[in-house]
């Protein structure tokens, strides 16, 4: 890791983070005078360029929007994907459905409404 902070600090990286999820901590460098310099305190740093907060809670790190509402974690995410899949799969079903149904009826739903 001190090689990537090198390599960062060498080509202009502005801000430099290191998040240890297994201690829960939390590391920041902040370029100050041509340099990256380390971020202290880091407790609840809002950063400069990108206007997040990093916080340290429930043992794990939360980063938050500018607006103060919090990052939703990867499981989080895919939980809402599943939630959204799940009804649009079952409008897609009761659609054909219909749509056989429309058939045997001798009309084409392609045909209709616009």
């Amino acid at each position: 890791m001190s090689r990537k902070l090198l390599f960062y600090d060498r080509f202009g990286v502005d801000e430099y983070y290191l998040y240890d999820p297994d201690k829960n901590e939390l590391s920041g460098w902040l370029r100050r005078e041509g340099f990256l310099d380390v971020i202290e305190p880091i407790a609840d740093w809002v950063s400069p360029l990108l206007q997040i907060k990093f916080g340290l809670a429930d043992d794990e790190l939360q980063l938050f929007h500018p607006n103060g509402q919090r990052f939703l974690k990867y499981i989080e995410i895919a939980q809402r994907a599943e939630d959204e899949r799940q009804p649009a799969e079952d409008a897609e079903k009761k659609a054909s459905l219909l749509a056989e149904k429309l058939r045997e009826m001798g009309i084409d739903p392609d045909q209709i409404g616009g």
